[in-house]
């Protein structure tokens, strides 16, 4: 199963994006999308595939870590 999760972009460099996940940054591919800083974006396989509503993408990041409790 594969699952896309929803990060904060802090940087834009071209096609490329550095996006933040809970502390953890990450370079990703933006060829899809075109995010600013302070968007956030839904990223599958290293890929953000969709520019994101800031109250949508927190709902997700909460459920995520919601679920991560679960199995801890």
């Amino acid at each position: 199963m594969c699952i896309a999760i929803p990060g904060k972009v802090v940087e834009v460099d071209g096609a490329r994006a550095r996006v933040d996940y809970s502390g953890n940054q990450v370079t990703v591919n933006t060829g899809l999308v075109e995010p600013k800083v302070g968007q956030y974006v839904l990223v599958h396989a290293g890929c953000a595939i969709e520019v994101m509503e800031k109250d949508k993408a927190e709902e997700l990041i909460e459920l995520f870590a919601d679920i991560e409790e679960l199995g801890a």
